[in-house]
C-alpha cells in the first residue's frame, strides 16, 4: 500500500488499514505511562531500515548500528531490557534474536523480505508498525518508553504510542535539515523526509542531539522547545577500542612496518566525504612532502566473492585509478567490529573527511586506540577532536586543508606521539555506562510524567570536558 503522507492512515485519531482499526488513540496518562512511580520494565528501541546486525560500512550499516546495540547492551546491564525492532530482509533471520540477556532484536515483516533501500522504505511502514502491535500482543509485553533512530523509525514509533499508550524518545542521527545545508543538489534528502521530520519534533515527547550544534539547531533553526531537547551522545566501547602494538596489528594485517597508513573508516556515501580524500590523495602524491607517499587504507563498501569492489566502492576504485592513485590506495571492504581494533592500530593517523557528522563514532574509536584524527570542522567532529592536542580539524570539503593536516601529522613524529598519548584520555567521558545512565534518566523522566521539564536545566551531558 502506498502512503503518500503521514496522515494518510490515520482516521480520527486511530490508525486504519482496509476496514480494520489496529492502533487505538493516544489517551494520555496510564499505569502503563506517565502519571507512575513504577520502575522501568521494558523499553522498545526501533531502527525500520537497519538491523545492529548488520555489517559495518555496508550500504547503510554505521555508527547507528553501533549505537543502537551498544546502547542497548548497556541498558541491559544496568536493569532495562531492550527489544530492538528492525525489518526482515532475510528469509534465513528468525523472528527473535537474544543478543545478551536483555536484549533481544526482533524482526519484523514489512514489505518483501529482501534488503531495500531506505528511501523506499516508507510505503511499507504502516505494516512495520501493525506487525510490532501485533507481535506485543502475541507476546504479552509491555513498553515504558519507545525510541526511535532516524526519521522512519520515529513514523513508526508515533504510531506505536498510541497503541502501547508509552512515550517516545526521538533520535535522529542527522536531520534532513542539517544534511540538506552541507550537500550537493543531487544529494540532497527528500521533501517527504522534511516534512515528516518536522512532524516528529512536535509529536515526540523527547528528543536526544547527538551534540550541542544538533540540539542549537533543533531550537533555534526548528523551533523546539528547549526543555524537549537533551543532549547525550553516543558511547565507545572502550574495552574493545584500545591501544595495541602497531607492529603486532601491522604483521596480522599484511601491512610493512615502515609504511604510514592514512585510515578511512565508514560507509561509502557522499556525506562521508571520500571524494575530498581522494583528492588528498592525489595532491599528496604530487607533492614531495611525504616521500614516498603513505598508503590510503578504505575500510567500508562492499566487495564480490572475488575481491573486488562493487557498488559506490567500485565508483572509489575507479575514480583512483583514474586519478593513476590506485597503487597508494587498499580497499579492504566492510569489516566486523571486532575487527576494527586492528586496523585502528595499524593506522598512523584516521581521516574523516565528512560533511557533517552528528557524533564521528570513528573519530573516537580512533582516538580510544590512542590514533590522531585529522578530520572536518563539522558537527560534533568540532566536541570530539581537541584541536591540536589530539588531531585536527580542516575545512570540510578541502582537499588542500586535508592534504595539510595529513601531512603536518604524518611528517612530524613528535607530534603524532603527543597526540596519540593525549587521545585515549581525552574520550573517557564516552564510556557507554556513562552513556547508557543519562539515556536511563530520560527515559525515567518521561515515563513519570516530567515532560515538561524534561531538559529544563539545559543538557544533560557535557562534550566540552570540562565534566
Amino acid at each position: 500500500m502506498l502512503v503518500s503522507s503521514v496522515d494518510a492512515i490515520v482516521v480520527n485519531g486511530e490508525l486504519r488499514k482496509g476496514s480494520a482499526v489496529i492502533v487505538a488513540p493516544y489517551r494520555g496518562p496510564s499505569v502503563f505511562g506517565y502519571e507512575t512511580d513504577l520502575p522501568l520494565t521494558r523499553a522498545a528501541q526501533i531502527s525500520v531500515h537497519t538491523s545492529p546486525l548488520a555489517t559495518l560500512g555496508g550500504k547503510d550499516a554505521g555508527g547507528m548500528n553501533v549505537y543502537i546495540r551498544e546502547l542497548a547492551f548497556h541498558l541491559a546491564k544496568q536493569g532495562l531490557p531492550v527489544d530492538i525492532f528492525t525489518r526482515r530482509v532475510d528469509l534465513e533471520t528468525p523472528e527473535v534474536r537474544e543478543l545478551i540477556p536483555g536484549v533481544n532484536v526482533i524482526a519484523i515483516t514489512a514489505g518483501p523480505p529482501e534488503p531495500i533501500g531506505k528511501n523506499e522504505l516508507f510505503p511499507y511502514l504502516p505494516e512495520f508498525a501493525e506487525q510490532m502491535a501485533l507481535y506485543s500482543l502475541r507476546e504479552g509485553v509491555r513498553y515504558d518508553v519507545v525510541h526511535a533512530h532516524y526519521w522512519l523509525s520515529g513514523w513508526v514509533a508515533e504510531l506505536a504510542r498510541r497503541y502501547w499508550n508509552t512515550p517516545f524518545v526521538q533520535m535522529f542521527h542527522t536531520t534532513a535539515h542539517m544534511k540538506n545545508a552541507v550537500a550537493a543538489q543531487i544529494d540532497r534528502e527528500t521533501d517527504l523526509r522534511v516534512r515528516i521530520e518536522k512532524r516528529l519534533l512536535s509529536l515526540a515527547d523527547g528528543i536526544v542531539a547527538a551534540n550541542p550544534d544538533e540540539r542549537a539547531d533543533l531550537i533555534w533553526s526548528m523551533g523546539v522547545a528547549t526543555e524537549k531537547v537533551c543532549t547525550i551522545p553516543p558511547g565507545v566501547d572502550l574495552e574493545l577500542f584500545h591501544p595495541m602494538p602497531r607492529q603486532d596489528a601491522r604483521a596480522a594485517l599484511g601491512i610493512a612496518a615502515a609504511e604510514r597508513v592514512v585510515l578511512f573508516v565508514g560507509r561509502i556515501d557522499p556525506v562521508k566525504g571520500i571524494d575530498t580524500l581522494i583528492d588528498a590523495a592525489e595532491i599528496i602524491a604530487a607533492r614531495d612532502v611525504l616521500v614516498p607517499p603513505p598508503t590510503f587504507l578504505i575500510v567500508g563498501g562492499d566487495l564480490d566473492e572475488r575481491g573486488d569492489p562493487v557498488g559506490p566502492l567500485a565508483n572509489v576504485a575507479e575514480a583512483i585509478a583514474t586519478k593513476g592513485i590506485a597503487h597508494s590506495f587498499r580497499l579492504t571492504g566492510s569489516q566486523p567490529q571486532d575487527q576494527l581494533p586492528l586496523f585502528y592500530a595499524a593506522a598512523d593517523v584516521v581521516a574523516v573527511p565528512s560533511r557533517y557528522e552528528s557524533f564521528g563514532l570513528v573519530a573516537v574509536e580512533a582516538l580510544a586506540c590512542g590514533v590522531p584524527v585529522v578530520a572536518s570542522r563539522a558537527g560534533g567532529l568540532r566536541f570530539t577532536i581537541e584541536e591540536g592536542a589530539t588531531g585536527l580539524l580542516v575545512k570540510p570539503r578541502s582537499a588542500d586543508a586535508l592534504t595539510r593536516g595529513i601531512e603536518t601529522i604524518l611528517g612530524d613524529d613528535v607530534l603524532r606521539a603527543a597526540m596519540s598519548a593525549a587521545a585515549r584520555p581525552s574520550v573517557a567521558r564516552y564510556d557507554w555506562a556513562t552513556i547508557a545512565s543519562q539515556v536511563i534518566h530520560v527515559y525515567q523522566r518521561l515515563a513519570s510524567g516530567h515532560r515538561a521539564h524534561l531538559c529544563a536545566g539545559g543538557e544533560i551531558f557535557d562534550m566540552t570536558g570540562s565534566d
